[in-house]
């Protein structure tokens, strides 16, 4: 699978007058967040006008763009074969333009569902579906040190299993000299 940072450099190299804030990949999908600054504003304005006009810029920046993000979605697509999502950045606010919610199956114990029914039946999420995407966002926004570390760890053992035997070349195979 191709790297994250091969990715951001590909993007990059497609649309320099663009700046990509953010690139995070995964099996299904590349979410591409570009930072299109701050919104110039005359004299003092408020908190809320500043969001008014930062909204308003993602939204222009995001019909300016569509045509040439499309295109650049389909290339990108078809080089490393996952969808493309769009979003974007203006000084502290994001919006996200695109992306995709990918079912996740699982089994659970009836403790692990009690837990999802608890937060259904307070009124926190809609589902036992939305239940588990708010705990896995709960996770990630609490644990978020303690992933990106194991995400480091990740690399690592692609690393070793790159440098390791071709599949299917196990020691002791006809043709092994050792």
């Amino acid at each position: 699978m191709t790297g994250v940072e091969e990715i951001a450099e590909w993007f990059r190299s497609h649309r320099a007058d663009w700046v990509v804030d953010e690139v995070t990949a995964d099996a299904d999908e590349v979410l591409v967040v570009l930072d299109i600054g701050e919104p110039e504003l005359v004299g003092e304005v408020s908190d809320d006008e500043r969001l008014a006009a930062r909204k308003a810029r993602m939204a222009a920046f995001r019909e300016d763009t569509r045509g040439r993000r499309m295109e650049i979605a389909a290339a990108a697509e078809s080089r490393f074969g996952r969808k493309v999502s769009w979003g974007v950045r203006s000084g502290e606010s994001r919006r996200l333009y695109t992306h995709m919610a990918i079912p996740a199956m699982t089994r659970l114990r009836v403790s692990e569902r009690r837990v999802l029914d608890t937060l259904v039946e307070s009124g926190v999420a809609r589902s036992r579906s939305h239940a588990l995407a708010w705990c896995v966002r709960m996770v990630g926004d609490h644990l978020e040190e303690w992933l990106a570390e194991l995400r480091e760890a990740l690399v690592q053992v692609d690393e070793v299993r790159r440098r390791g035997p071709s599949p299917g070349h196990a020691p002791g195979q006809a043709g092994d000299s050792s």
